[in-house]
């Protein structure tokens, strides 16, 4: 009887599957409204200063520091200057009324907010008269040209995901359509006669064994968030050659299919060989858990991959392993799993072999409660949870030890 291989390592797993990845190389140009996700082919580099000259933050009054010695001193008022007006070089002994993003008249050198100021009676020529209550400093409530981003400044670079921030960022020096990598086209089916869609039968009506495939909906959702084109192609019969089939298909016209269940070792699970018959096997089991029974291949120039059946197990896989692999295809960097010192407010004292990650809830004591079935088919402790324990092998917890959590909100963006 051939031996079994060891179980593999997280970390050795994902540096040999992310080893196989060759980021797409086709581009395409997309409105910067839309680009939300998407991840950026090419350095944004700003054709212009932003702020584009030097203007006023605050509502107030523009003037020269030297006309104003002491608190008290009263000027008059020679202009106005509201945001999106030209402003005139300010004469000496004057001030100018400004308003906030208003650029700052030539000549002068500070703004004192209104709130230090007092308008008077109408002066000599019909001008207004401003008391300046506090003595300026210069520079002061003053945006400088330039000082948010420097005209040839690359304000964003190659490979980053685009988010709201970034999109902001992209319109404010001028980009209305922006150079994006393709999505990768992803194909998703189940494998299990025992899987019934929601709505093809009622609770009530469900034949003995029979559950619903909730597995599909939450990867078609992660997949989304990722920006991949996704081609849902249901559930696949527990036979050879309808697996051998759909993958055949899938991996035409597609750069990575992800299955969900038949993956592990028993009769009616196909995938390994129906794999093995179209093209490799380059991973087969992880050490970890939830999630052992993970696959990775190749069939033509698509990647494979195989996530277990069980929820949970399919559900964390995928954030450890599918995730990076679709970041890295885009192009972008992965910047791996970051866990923070947390207090564990509970015990866990049954150590196993395999790397675990618990589903636990941040509480309002600044400490970690863990959900109370840690089964690898229990969906709900993910809806309760916020996150993960990355717990080494091995290990147990005592309440009070801190342990490394790795919040969902970081997964799942």
């Amino acid at each position: 009887m051939t031996a079994r291989a060891p179980l593999k390592p997280l970390d050795e797993a994902l540096a040999q599957l992310l080893a196989a990845v060759v980021p797409l190389d086709a581009v395409e140009s997309v409105a910067t409204l839309d680009a939300d996700g998407r991840v950026l082919a090419q350095d944004v580099i700003s054709a212009l200063h932003v702020p584009p000259q030097d203007n006023s933050s605050m509502d107030g009054y523009a003037l020269r520091c030297a006309d104003v010695a002491q608190a008290g001193t009263v000027l008059s008022q020679s202009q106005r200057i509201a945001a999106g007006m030209a402003a005139q070089p300010l004469e000496a002994g004057t001030l100018a009324r400004i308003f906030t993003g208003a650029p700052l008249p030539p000549g002068a050198d500070a703004v004192v907010m209104q709130e230090d100021c007092t308008v008077l009676e109408t002066g000599e020529g019909g001008l207004p008269q401003v008391r300046v209550n506090a003595v300026a400093h210069a520079g002061q409530w003053i945006r400088r040209a330039g000082e948010d981003v420097s005209r040839g400044a690359v304000v964003l670079a190659r490979g980053i995901r685009l988010g709201p921030a970034e999109l902001g960022q992209a319109a404010g020096v001028g980009m209305d359509t922006l150079r994006v990598m393709r999505r990768p086209r992803v194909a998703l089916f189940s494998t299990g006669d025992e899987l019934v869609m929601p709505g093809a039968c009622a609770p009530e009506d469900m034949p003995p064994g029979a559950i619903y495939n909730s597995n599909r909906f939450f990867l078609v959702a992660l997949l989304r968030r990722l920006g991949c084109q996704v081609t849902d192609l249901g559930i696949v019969p527990d036979q050879r050659a309808a697996t051998v089939e759909a993958l055949a298909t899938a991996a035409r016209t597609h750069d990575v299919i992800v299955t969900s269940g038949g993956v592990s070792v028993g009769e009616e699970d196909h995938i390994k060989p129906a794999v093995q018959q179209l093209g490799s096997l380059d991973l087969w089991q992880i050490a970890i858990k939830p999630g052992k029974p993970f696959a990775h291949g190749r069939i033509g120039q698509a990647h494979f991959v195989g996530l277990p059946g069980n929820p949970v197990s399919s559900f964390v896989t995928f954030l450890l392993l599918v995730r990076p692999l679709l970041i890295k295809l885009q192009g972008a960097v992965d910047s791996g799993l970051h866990g923070v010192p947390t207090r564990a407010d509970f015990d866990w004292g049954r150590p196993d072999k395999r790397q675990e990650f618990l589903r636990v809830r941040r509480n309002a004591r600044g400490g970690l409660d863990l959900f109370p079935n840690q089964s690898s088919g229990v969906l709900t402790s993910l809806v309760w949870g916020d996150g993960l324990v990355n717990l080494p092998p091995g290990q147990v917890i005592a309440q009070g030890d801190l342990v490394s959590y790795v919040s969902f909100s970081e997964l799942l963006t």
